[in-house]
């Protein structure tokens, strides 16, 4: 049989983790960042329509910034705790820039949100733009409150 591996995620000790941007893993010229907007096992998680309709709307505004073609994925964690962002060949620093214009984008948004019809998504009915403005309001202050070095510890 072969052996089973951890996976990197599982490594960093979710104890010290408190909300902010992390690099949590390097592979070649990917980078996989943890936006983590609350600590883990803290008892707040994200409800399913906050993380629901932050996907649609950050995935859709950072997509369409300077470093779009560099974004290889963007989705929430299972654990309700955060989300993961995959960036290919790009600075930290700029991508913290490019995350927290993503967040003032989604914060003066005007409309409806991005992909929600049920052409569009699988779940469509399960969007709200309130809570998710509310939720990129709360994580851009937690990344203007402090500095980013992007270490878990």
């Amino acid at each position: 049989m072969k052996e089973i591996k951890q996976i990197e995620s599982f490594k960093a000790d979710h104890d010290k983790i408190v909300p902010g941007m992390y690099i949590s893993r390097v592979d070649g010229d990917l980078i996989t960042y943890d936006m983590r907007t609350r600590k883990p096992n803290g008892g707040e998680y994200m409800d399913n329509i906050t993380m629901h309709t932050v996907e649609h709307m950050f995935a859709t505004y950072v997509r369409s910034s300077d470093i779009g073609e560099k974004i290889i994925y963007f989705g929430p964690m299972g654990c309700q705790t955060g989300f993961y962002l995959i960036v290919k060949d790009t600075e930290p620093v700029i991508v913290l820039d490019v995350v927290k214009k993503t967040l003032k984008q989604i914060i003066n948004h005007k409309g409806e949100v991005f992909g929600a019809s049920q052409k569009e998504c699988g779940n469509y009915k399960n969007l709200a733009l309130a809570p998710c403005v509310e939720e990129c309001k709360k994580y851009l202050e937690v990344l203007n409150s402090r500095e980013v070095d992007f270490k878990y510890e």
